[in-house]
């Protein structure tokens, strides 16, 4: 069976609820998750994954097999949350959500309220179990019928008025009491009963239990079909008929189409309704639509419907499905008003209008849009205005076809009150254009915005067809189908799965109501008959294609689950851990063992408590360490098997054991004891060695046997002397008897404990039972040949040497085919010798063995040589070298060959010639064979082969030359052939270089060699010829070419080319990327290394570190340090370049910036640093500089100075008025004296003198006279200096201007 069939993303078949509770009290979520691979679950609060670790004892995470719960622990405030639970496998990934509400008393929690404990909870002082006993199986019904699901409950202790709460789901969502479905509780069994059955019932119906935080769940499926056509041949009727959108007038009816089409395909739908109050059904369209959604419109405002569907096909209608529920034609607004209104609902809608105001005629309606379009309808919506005035408002529609402005009322008599319209009759495949009108008792406003041309026609498409249907086995009377989905499906709303009985050619339908995953189990076919399925997908649009069928498949059970493993021993104990062991299951499932999962549990003054699991992953071995136990505490433990069908019930519980450390000297009992290779007087015992070694390693076995039925008394060595091995082979049987083995194992203290015995074994060899036959054929090979006409499906043969399974075939290869199987030697040697063994899988102990001894294999060798023609022996295989001028040589040596020998040479299967382009030499005296070729064109690409005949004897040796290797070798035979003319002419001895001198110039420099004067050497960059400037050399074969002060320009490829009358020869020197970078790094080594010392300066921003190149270039990466980490530059600290000198400035320096400081130079290798240590006195006194400096600078900054303005001499008439302004700088604020011939002048009614702002100083002479000619100054002064500025004032009279 393939394992991804049963593959499947998880599935949520109980969602965790949501809870109120009071402060202090425990909560607990729970779920139900299935899936396989088995699901991961993690849990969230808030988004926020949970971890119990970091809150003890807060939070409780517990998963019993797929029943997974959260517990959080005296809820607080803090607990009010959504909690999310996620499940994933490799499938997929899912999630729910349930909240959490914590409230608080106003007084003081109970001490008495009810609080959730670990394990079971305890209600009122009292613990219950619960059970589902008598569950309901897979039902089948038809429509119309009555349906009641029921389950005995018990629940232990049985008190007559404890109800514990008793919940009913279908498909995930809780049922409530309706008409169609009744609960009943009559203390000791739940009952469900559907009253009338339709489709809409079918589905996965769960009965939850709950006792406070413990629950108990039971689910089964129940199918629906179709009652009977009224007219044979009609459809199934549809189903899920809802209203959505409900408005005053218009409501838009939805539903699902039926699986049976009758036959026939479904021509359309008619849709019904009918007004509460009433029993007349009417017709709300005159002809069937496809799609299954219709808008109704015409609906009086504030009276309520129902509704419901029929379909109808060429031979007639079918029957009408499950009505609606009842929906109101009013106003979405009051809809909602009423819905949070405290009012009772009576029932009936009363409609008021509001007193007539003065009429404002409303405004355009806003945001129309088409939201539905199809072939039969378009669906308009929109907003009211905002300017409608105090009374409603009523629409009107206006339509044009596209390209032309001719709009036309649609709804000319009545207008419509809600804000969405459907206009029918439209031509289907033209455009429209939609505009609406809004009115009242005032008018008729403006029209709204016009809509976008709208194609009549239907927007949704029908579904694709479902992909590769694949059926796997469930049950005798199921079958899980899965598939894969329909692409690019919109609205898909899910698919329905029809059966096939092979050769019947009718399908019948599996499900009646749509499923909306990709995996469905159909339930109700017929054992032993063979199926195959198909899937239609499903939306609004119709129903997709069927899916190609599925492969056939016979219904009969899968798989099961094993059955509970025994025998449960302790092989090893510390203080902390103890390793188990227990023999496997007498029955697997059908299927291999996968692995095992161990729990336990404390056991504490004889009471067992809660069991714990001791691994998350299944172990493949049938023993293991338990560990995180605490020492001299007793255990009990029990073991579970998995297999790919699921995991098994546990085993009973063991024995109980004390975790204390075992100190005995001697080993502990050998565990895994298997009898295979049974016959009437031998079998084979495998085990494994203990656990336990005790104070020395092991150093042998001892087997003992008894008679099944014996006494204990009665076991006996079978062995004297211990053997070594984990096998033994018993040759002291009697036919017919039955036996029981133990095994003790020892070491220098001692013979420790017997392991756990055997099952009983008879001594009989059964009937059909083979033994493994050694064969040779006819080409010599040696292969041990193992039969078995017993073989199940999912048999295996395994072939073991010294019973340990052969998985490396260097030296044995297993070819198996039908009942038979081939263990054939690759090359038998010494390092074969052993015991092989071959078992059958998945029979009643098939197996054999054979033992190959060192004379056995000495004879097999002789026979196997016998059977094969005598070899040429060889020295050497055959090889190929180059030889001068790119020769090519191929060669081989045999080691002994008389003169009559016989060589074939052979290119693919073409048999060569000696000729000019094969030259063939065969040495008789040293047996070198050899064939020479000049060259190597594309044609030669292939396989040569020598073959060597002498008289019987025969022998050949190949070489493939093909692919990467021919293209080597074919080039390096060409390279030879082209350095051998090369060197003919002028070449080059040493390719071209470079070479970067400590000044850091580049030279690019080649040897050349066989010149003469005609010789001429060209240079070029990047294809072009690089002219000579005086720097190139042409002596003593060497040639050069500098490069002065390198830069990125100068990256490129450079060329040579070397050439006169007997030819020419290039070399080329790639100086781009890596090539590039290369030399640039060898550059940046020499200016590292001709760095000066890093040197200490301080200057008035702070102080600055540097270091002096002999050539600075500005691809130089350099990385300064502080105390040994990379320094990340700021505003404070900054790094730069001033011609050759690399300075670190450290701006207001402090004590964090003592330290070790260094400058490091990156040549792309080691790299060179600089270092300098600031710190101690070489701190204080370049910090003791710097504040000199910067004190020097701040007083030369804020000294008291004169900014300018004042001229130097005013010439200005008498009785006029002067006022003269300067600007004054300074830190603090100078102070400001005005000097008239050098004498302070104070600020009276004739002088003005003012200083404004610390910066605007101004002198005024209200009116001049001739006395106030003279010299005038301004002094300004601070703590930082003093200046001064001049200018002469000159006054003169219009008597004497004149």
């Amino acid at each position: 069976m393939n394992e991804d069939s049963l593959m499947h993303a998880p599935e949520f078949v109980i969602k965790p609820r949501s809870h109120t509770v009071w402060e202090k009290q425990c909560v607990r979520l729970h779920c139900t998750v299935s899936g396989w691979p088995d699901p991961r679950v993690v849990w969230y609060k808030n988004n926020v994954t949970i971890d119990p670790m970091a809150r003890p004892g807060k939070y409780k995470l517990q998963s019993s097999y797929n029943m997974h719960s959260l517990e959080i622990d005296r809820c607080d405030f803090d607990d009010t949350a959504q909690y999310r639970v996620s499940a994933m496998n490799s499938r997929g990934e899912l999630s729910t959500f349930a909240s959490v509400v914590v409230k608080r008393f106003k007084g003081e929690v109970e001490e008495a309220l009810p609080m959730p404990r670990h394990g079971i909870v305890s209600e009122y002082g009292i613990t219950f179990e619960t059970h589902i006993v008598d569950g309901f199986g897979v039902s089948f019904g038809r429509e119309g019928e009555t349906m009641s699901l029921g389950a005995m409950v018990i629940i232990s202790p049985n008190l007559a008025r404890y109800q514990p709460e008793v919940q009913w789901y279908r498909d995930d969502v809780l049922l409530q009491p309706s008409k169609w479905c009744q609960m009943h509780w009559s203390g000791d069994k739940a009952t469900l009963t559907l009253t009338h059955l339709n489709k809409e019932d079918e589905g996965l119906y769960t009965l939850r239990i709950t006792t406070k935080t413990k629950y108990e769940t039971y689910s089964a499926y129940v199918f629906v079909r179709d009652a009977d056509a009224e007219v044979e041949g009609a459809p199934g009727a549809p189903l899920d008929v809802t209203c959505q959108d409900a408005s005053k007038d218009y409501v838009i009816v939805t539903w699902k189409q039926p699986a049976v089409d009758g036959g026939n395909s479904i021509l359309g739908y008619f849709v019904d309704r009918c007004e509460v109050g009433t029993t007349h059904w009417s017709q709300c369209n005159d002809t069937p639509i496809k799609f299954a959604r219709f808008p109704v419109t015409g609906l009086v405002e504030g009276r309520s419907y129902t509704f419901r569907v029929r379909a109808v096909n060429k031979s007639g209608m079918s029957r009408p499905s499950r009505t609606s529920e009842v929906v109101a034609a009013m106003d979405p607004a009051d809809r909602t008003r009423m819905r949070g209104s405290s009012a009772p609902w009576t029932g009936q809608i009363i409609v008021t209008e509001e007193e007539p105001a003065e009429g404002v005629v409303p405004g355009r309606p806003k945001e129309l849009e088409v939201t539905e379009a199809t072939k039969n309808y378009v669906v308009l919506s929109w907003k009211a205005p905002g300017e409608r005035g105090h009374e409603g408002i009523m629409y009107y529609v206006e339509k044009c076809v596209s390209g032309t402005d001719s709009w036309q009322r649609v709804n000319t008599e009545i207008p419509v009150k809600s804000p969405r319209y459907a206009l029918f009759d439209l031509a289907e495949g033209k455009a429209y254009r939609f505009r609406v009108r809004c009115c009242n008792s005032a008018g008729v406003g403006e029209p709204s915005e016009a809509t976008e041309a709208t194609t009549v026609g239907d927007k949704l498409d029908i579904p694709s067809a479902p992909g590769r249907v694949v059926p796997t086995r469930n049950t005798d009377t199921s079958v899980v189908v899965s598939w894969e989905a329909s692409r690019n499906a919109k609205e898909l709303v899910g698919y329905y799965i029809e059966a096939s009985i092979v050769g019947s050619n009718t399908f019948e339908p599996c499900n009646n109501k749509p499923v909306k995953a990709t995996r469905f189990v159909c339930h109700g076919l017929v054992t032993g008959e063979s199926y195959v399925f198909r899937v239609k997908a499903l939306n609004a649009a119709g129903l997709s294609e069927c899916s190609q069928e599925s492969e056939a498949i016979k219904v009969k059970a899968a798989i099961a689950s094993p059955t509970p493993p025994y025998g449960i021993s302790v092989l090893e104990c510390v203080r902390d851990s103890m390793v188990l062991a227990w023999k496997q299951p007498t029955f697997i499932g059908g299927a291999d063992i996968t692995g095992y999962f161990v729990d336990y549990r404390e056991v504490i003054n004889g009471v067992p408590g809660k069991w714990h699991e001791a691994n998350v992953k299944a172990v493949s071995d049938r023993a293991y360490r338990v560990s995180d136990l605490k020492e001299n505490r007793k255990y009990q433990f029990q073991v579970r098997a998995a297999n790919m069908a699921g995991v098994g019930i546990p085993s009973l519980p063991s024995e109980t054991f004390i975790c204390e450390e075992w100190t005995i000297a001697v080993p502990g009992p050998p565990h895994d004891l298997q009898v295979t290779e049974v016959r009437a007087n031998t079998l084979v015992l495998l085990f494994k060695p203990p656990v336990y070694q005790g104070r020395d390693p092991v150093n042998g076995f001892y087997v003992d046997i008894k008679e099944a039925d014996a006494e204990e008394e009665a076991w006996r060595g079978v062995n004297e002397k211990a053997i070594s091995t984990n096998y033994m082979k018993i040759k002291i049987l009697k036919e017919g008897v039955t036996y029981v083995f133990r095994v003790r194992a020892q070491n220098k203290a001692g013979v420790g404990k017997a392991s756990e015995p055997t099952e009983p074994v008879l001594a009989e060899t059964k009937p059909g039972t083979t033994e493994i036959v050694v064969d040779i054929d006819d080409d010599g090979v040696i292969s041990m040949n193992f039969a078995c006409s017993n073989l199940t499906p999912d048999s295996k043969f395994v072939w073991s040497k010294n019973y340990k399974e052969i998985t490396d075939e260097t030296r044995i290869t297993v070819a198996t085919s039908g009942e038979k199987s081939k263990a054939i030697f690759n090359m038998p040697a010494e390092d074969d010798i052993g015991i092989y063994s071959c078992a059958v899988t998945h029979t009643n102990g098939e197996s054999s063995s054979y033992t190959l001894s060192a004379e056995e294999l000495k004879k097999l060798l002789e026979i196997s040589h016998d059977h094969k023609f005598p070899i040429i022996p060889l020295k050497t295989e055959l090889a190929v070298e180059l030889q001068e001028k790119g020769r090519i040589r191929f060669w081989l040596q045999a080691e002994k060959i008389s003169a009559n020998g016989k060589i074939e040479y052979v290119f693919n299967d073409n048999t060569l010639s000696q000729g000019e382009k094969y030259k063939m030499n065969f040495n008789k005296d040293t047996g070198v064979i050899e064939m020479i070729m000049e060259s190597l064109l594309q044609e030669d690409e292939g396989t040569f082969t020598f073959q060597l005949q002498d008289g019987k004897a025969t022998n050949q040796s190949s070489l493939v030359l093909i692919g990467e290797v021919f293209k080597g070798l074919q080039k390096e035979s060409e390279f030879m052939c082209k350095e051998w003319h090369r060197k003919q002419g002028p070449h080059f001895v040493e390719y071209l270089s470079y070479e970067v001198t400590p000044e850091c110039c580049v030279f690019l420099k080649c040897k050349v060699g066989n010149i003469k004067k005609e010789t001429v050497a060209l240079w070029y960059k990047d294809g072009r010829e690089v002219k000579g400037d005086g720097n190139l050399t042409f002596t003593e074969g060497v040639l050069n070419l500098e490069i002065a002060q390198i830069s990125k320009k100068d990256a490129g490829v450079y060329e040579i080319v070397m050439k006169d009358d007997r030819g020419k020869d290039t070399s080329t020197l790639n100086l781009t990327e890596q090539g590039f970078r290369d030399l640039m790094n060898e550059m940046f080594s020499h200016i590292a290394n001709s760095s000066t010392a890093l040197k200490i300066q301080s200057t008035e921003e702070g102080i600055r570190l540097y270091s002096f190149v002999s050539y600075y270039n500005e691809a130089l990466q350099v990385t300064w340090h502080h105390k040994d980490s990379a320094i990340a530059f700021t505003d404070r600290i900054k790094s730069g370049v001033v011609g050759e000198q690399l300075w670190l400035q450290i701006t207001e320096p402090t004590e964090k910036d003592k330290g070790k400081y260094a400058i490091e130079f990156h040549d792309g290798k080691g790299g060179l640093k600089r270092t300098v240590e600031l710190a101690g006195q070489a701190f204080d006194d370049a910090y003791a500089e710097f504040q000199r400096l910067k004190a020097a600078a701040i007083a030369e900054r804020n000294r008291a100075r004169v900014a300018g303005g004042l001229p130097d001499v005013v010439t200005i008439q008498e009785l006029k008025a002067l006022n003269l302004t300067c600007n004054i700088s300074g830190d603090p604020v100078p102070e400001v004296v005005w000097l008239k011939n050098e004498r302070e002048i104070v600020s009276d009614d004739h002088y003005i003198m003012k200083f404004e702002s610390g910066k605007y100083a101004s002198f005024t002479i209200t009116t001049v006279n001739t006395t106030d000619s003279g010299k005038y100054s301004i002094l300004v002064k601070n703590k930082y200096g003093t200046e001064s500025a001049d200018f002469t004032i000159s006054v003169f009279s219009p008597d004497s201007k004149k």
